[in-house]
C-alpha cells in the first residue's frame, strides 16, 4: 500500500494501460498496394460490362491508381487526393453531368464488392460493413452529382469514412 498522509484508507490507484486506437480502414485493408490491386481488378471488370463500359471507356490508363488515392485518404490514409489530385470538388467534377442511372450504380457497386473478394481484402464483418457501407453511400452521391442541373457543394473537404464499430481483434496473451 502507498502512504497516504491523512487518508490511509485510500486503496492503491489502479493503472489502466491505454488501449491503443484501432488500425484505420486504410490499414486494415493493406494500404495503398491493397486498394490499387483491388482498383486494377475492379476497372478490369468495369471495361467487361456492357453497362458500365460506355461509361468508363475513355478513362485515364492510371484511372485505378487516382482513385485508390481517393479511397485510402477517405479511408484513413494519406491526405495524397486532397494535396496532389485536387480534392473533393475534382472527383465531384469527374462525376456531373454525366447521368449514373441506378441500375449504372447497382452494377458498379456489385462489381466492386466482388472485386473485394478477388483481391483480398479483409473479410471481418466490421471491416466490410465500413467498405460496403462507404460504397454505397459514395455511389448514391455520384448520381446525385450526376444529374442533370445538379449543383453539389464543391468546396467540401474529402470524406472520411470510419469503423460502424471498432475491429474486433482476440485479446493480447
Amino acid at each position: 500500500m502507498v502512504a497516504r498522509p491523512g487518508r490511509p484508507w485510500l486503496p492503491d490507484p489502479v493503472i489502466v494501460p491505454e488501449t491503443p486506437p484501432p488500425p484505420t480502414l486504410y490499414e486494415w485493408a493493406g494500404g495503398h498496394e491493397a486498394l490499387v490491386k483491388l482498383l486494377t481488378i475492379f476497372y478490369g471488370h468495369v471495361l467487361e460490362d456492357p453497362l458500365l463500359e460506355p461509361v468508363f471507356r475513355h478513362m485515364d490508363p492510371h484511372h485505378a491508381e487516382h482513385v485508390a488515392v481517393w479511397l485510402g485518404e477517405v479511408f484513413g490514409g494519406p491526405a495524397e487526393y486532397s494535396e496532389s489530385h485536387g480534392g473533393h470538388a475534382h472527383m465531384i467534377g469527374r462525376h456531373l453531368g454525366r447521368g449514373i442511372t441506378e441500375q449504372q450504380r447497382r452494377r458498379w457497386v456489385t462489381l466492386l464488392l466482388d472485386a473485394a473478394d478477388e483481391a483480398g481484402l479483409p473479410g471481418d464483418p466490421e471491416f466490410r460493413a465500413a467498405f460496403a457501407g462507404y460504397v454505397e453511400w459514395g455511389s448514391r452521391l455520384a448520381v446525385i452529382f450526376s444529374a442533370p442541373g445538379a449543383e453539389p457543394n464543391l468546396h467540401e473537404p474529402v470524406p472520411r469514412w470510419d469503423w460502424p464499430v471498432p475491429p474486433w481483434q482476440p485479446p493480447s496473451p
